[in-house]
């Protein structure tokens, strides 16, 4: 059983549990050896004698060791002690991808095609080594603290023969292929399919398929068409979604064919997004082509026995057995078939069909460019070319409810602008006058201007704060109102919504008045958004914090009732989501238990020399353990290391110090000054103090 303190390999002191898995625990250590801290991943107790799972552990290791890349969590040990089997990996501090996902609902396309570019390089360079991961997905993606991406646990990976592999075993449902979902045949190919969902889900923050079983996902991504993942964002450049769906194609065949070919196009996408520059076979319709010419070919042929009047007439003279003699012939045919197919009538038919369409292509022209210049008005033409000058009479109109008088307009060919004013004597959106009289004869496609009541102390303005700029535009001119938009920095409000209207929702004005709308731009640049640091890790916390650009308060030990958030952040002084003057002090509270759990040390405790080089083997040294608040658990002498510590029922601290004192007499060079000869003696003892902080295991509640 593991425990934390105990050393394992003879090198590896385990030090805390940082994650879990189905079959295996996972602890930051550090190697004795090499001065580094690791991550070892340890087969769980209960599948320890299970001779599957060790086998597939032990596969684990075997199929990840022989690769080393910036882009793959390399394996650098493996090995076996008091039935305990261990695999010892690089130690790499940060996040998985779909934790990173789930904080940020969904990624900026730069963002999520970086990722996908260096999750294609790791790929890439396991599928040279003949390895095929099997189980892409953005859990077993880390992202590191200084953004460094890597892909992890190969637990179900195999070494390819001859580019395939067969297995029963199968990755998450949500992002296995189609041809792993049916039976568990994997290539490379099935990776890239993994992958292209992994991106999906990095675009849209869901994924492609959902349903309440395993098996109804399955079958899914067997039947059902990819759903695109421009319908989940609307702005997606057209060659990030075209990789994702080519990526997700049914057949392997469809799919990119190596991670190379793909990395290419996600690096083109980043510099020429909106190129249209990815390139899907269209596999039914090469296959129809395919189906056609087979059947073509065991099609039976009859002989043609042309007249040899006929065959003098192209110019051709067949032997006694039908056949063409030469390729002279052949060729001979090919022109006199060219020559047939000429239509003297149609080419002049074309060549005058091209010569209008460039005069009204270029007709076009002038009037584009007359307009721009003010010399043509588009508008009068259009109605003068539509109506040839004809003339209408104007309705009368004054009077009416404003649909009425604009259904009159429409029937009469007339164009119509509005303008509101109040009114005490007109009802709400009745017609008052118009700048045409009423029977008075006016040309096709005249603008008349309507003046209309908006009643007497005009409309009820609608409420817009909290819509987005589209929605509160549309809103309002529907009513009739004008829009004029400021834009302002909002720390509460989205951006692209209204913060605030003037004049306010609910008061009334007339129609036509000008609204004015502050959109927010988002946060103010100069201030930082608090980060949710509750559940992470003292360490994790104080990064995060120094990385935003605050500093790091006070941090105190308290008990929390939750055991589960034992050592970790269990408050922080401001919540998440507040915004901060750079430099502000950030106070953080770290879990210790509920206040009757109690904890033990159970140790091997090494010698000074691990951080003092001078110390010398064999020293009187004295041990004294305390609690992190400065209680005292044990006090001993000795000049033999390590010195077995089992210490149980500390209560108030999860952790505690470790001080070794000893005496140390250092060696001084003595030249003397008569003779000018060195000799080496002792000097004068000093006392030294070394201290090194460890970590207590919970145990459970005091009786």
């Amino acid at each position: 059983m593991i425990k934390i303190g105990m050393l394992i390999g003879d090198r590896y002191e385990i030090l805390e549990k940082i994650g879990t898995g189905g079959m295996s625990d996972v602890y930051k250590a550090k190697c004795h050896k090499l001065n580094r801290f690791v991550a070892v991943k340890v087969l769980k107790q209960e599948f320890s004698e299970n001779t599957n799972f060790v086998s597939k552990f032990r596969s684990e290791a075997q199929a990840a060791a022989g690769l080393m890349h910036p882009n793959i969590v390399n394996v650098y040990d493996v090995g076996e002690e008091n039935d305990i089997y261990y695999i010892v990996m690089e130690l790499v501090e940060g996040i998985t991808l779909k934790k990173y996902i789930e904080k940020k609902v969904s990624l900026s396309v730069k963002e999520a095609v970086s990722i996908a570019i260096q999750v294609s390089m790791g790929i890439e360079a396991a599928h040279n080594n003949h390895i095929i991961h099997r189980d892409i997905k953005p859990q077993n993606i880390i992202i590191s603290k200084d953004g460094k991406v890597k892909v992890t646990d190969f637990g179900i990976a195999k070494a390819a023969t001859s580019n395939t592999i067969t297995s029963n075993v199968m990755g998450s449902v949500h992002y296995t292929s189609p041809e792993q979902a049916r039976g568990g045949y994997s290539d490379a190919k099935s990776d890239i399919y993994s992958l292209g969902i992994t991106l999906f889900e990095m675009l849209t923050g869901r994924v492609p398929f959902n349903g309440e079983t395993t098996v109804a996902i399955a079958i899914k991504h067997i039947q059902e068409p990819m759903p695109s993942p421009k319908e989940f964002v609307p702005d997606l450049p057209i060659s990030v979604e075209q990789i994702v769906l080519k990526c997700t194609q049914k057949s392997p065949d469809r799919r990119y064919q190596k991670m190379g070919e793909l990395i290419e196009d996600l690096k083109h996408s980043l510099i020429s997004p909106d190129e249209n520059f990815v390139v899907i076979d269209d596999g039914e319709a090469l296959g129809q082509t395919k189906i056609a010419e087979a059947e073509e070919e065991e099609r039976p042929r009859k002989k043609a026995q042309p007249s040899r009047r006929e065959s003098d007439r192209d110019g051709l003279r067949l032997n006694d057995t039908g056949r063409v003699p030469s390729v002279k012939n052949k060729s001979a045919k090919k022109k006199a078939s060219e020559k047939a197919s000429f239509n003297p009538r149609m080419e002049k038919l074309t060549t005058l069909l091209a010569v209008i369409a460039a005069i009204l292509i270029g007709v076009i022209i002038l009037l584009i460019v007359g307009k721009s210049l003010g010399i043509v008005d588009l508008t009068t033409f259009s109605s003068e070319m539509s109506e040839a000058g004809a003339k209408t009479e104007m309705p009368d109109v004054v009077g009416m409810k404003l649909s009425k008088a604009q259904e009159l307009l429409d029937k009469a060919n007339l164009k119509y602008e509005i303008k509101y004013e109040t009114s005490s004597e007109y009802d709400e959106d009745v017609v008052m006058s118009s700048n045409i009289k009423a029977g008075r004869e006016v040309t096709v496609g005249t603008t008349v201007e309507l003046t209309v009541s908006s009643g007497k102390d005009g409309v009820e303005l609608p409420d817009v704060e909290g819509k987005t700029l589209a929605e509160a535009t549309s809103i309002l001119e529907k009513e009739g109102f004008k829009v004029q938009v400021s834009e302002v920095p909002s720390e509460t409000v989205e951006k692209g919504s209204v913060v605030a209207q003037s004049p306010i929702g609910g008061s009334k004005a007339p129609r036509g008045t000008t609204v004015t709308l502050e959109v927010s731009i988002g946060p103010d640049p100069s201030r930082i958004s608090m980060p949710l640091l509750v559940g992470m890790s003292e360490m994790d916390a104080t990064v995060m914090i120094t990385e935003k650009g605050l500093t790091v308060g006070t941090i105190k030990e308290v008990n929390n009732d939750d055991a589960n958030m034992i050592g970790l952040v269990c408050a922080q002084s401001y919540p998440e989501g507040t915004y901060l003057d750079a430099g502000t002090s950030i106070d953080l509270e770290v879990s210790i238990g509920p206040d009757n759990l109690t904890y033990g040390f159970y140790a091997n405790v090494d010698s000074p020399a691990l951080e003092d080089p001078t110390y010398v083997s064999g020293t009187s040294t004295l041990v004294v353990l305390t609690t992190a608040d400065g209680k005292e658990l044990q006090r001993l002498t000795t000049d033999t290391f390590p010195v077995v510590m089992n210490i149980t029922g500390i209560k108030g601290s999860s952790t505690g110090i470790l001080a070794f004192q000893y005496t140390v007499t250092p060696q001084v060079t003595v030249t003397d000054p008569a003779t000018g000869v060195q000799t080496v003696q002792p000097g004068t003892p000093e006392t030294k103090v070394i201290t090194r902080t460890v970590a207590f295991t919970a145990e459970g509640a005091a009786n």
